[in-house]
């Protein structure tokens, strides 16, 4: 099991009061951490990945600000340095992906190219 020391991306205040509410919730399975990854798929070719997961043998494990983290080492070319937000607001509700790697994003927010 690695441990990564620098974490790949970042969370807001927001979003990781809003992750560890669900990791509060009744039921949650505490031997899951939270997955942040890629797969293809979306209007522009890639997906992003924010959930909780069983870790794989190929994970690398990163904390931030308490919250147990996984990614597959492959992600990262996509996703390091990328800060994930969350709203909760009437217009937009949920989290926010800003990631500097991406080259074209689309009206979703949930999809990008690199």
């Amino acid at each position: 099991m690695e441990t990564l020391v620098q974490t790949p991306v970042s969370f807001t205040a927001g979003a990781v009061a809003e992750i560890k509410r669900l990791m509060q919730a009744d039921g949650f399975d505490t031997t899951q951490y939270l997955r942040v990854g890629v797969k293809g798929g979306g209007c522009s070719g890639l997906s992003y990945v924010l959930g909780f997961d069983q870790k794989q043998e190929s994970d690398e494990i990163f904390e931030y600000e308490g919250v147990p983290c996984i990614m597959n080492p492959g992600h990262q070319l996509y996703l390091h340095g990328m800060e994930i937000e969350y709203q909760d607001g009437l217009n937009n509700r949920g989290f926010i992906f800003n990631n500097p790697n991406a080259e074209k994003t689309c009206g979703c927010g949930t999809s990008f190219s690199a």
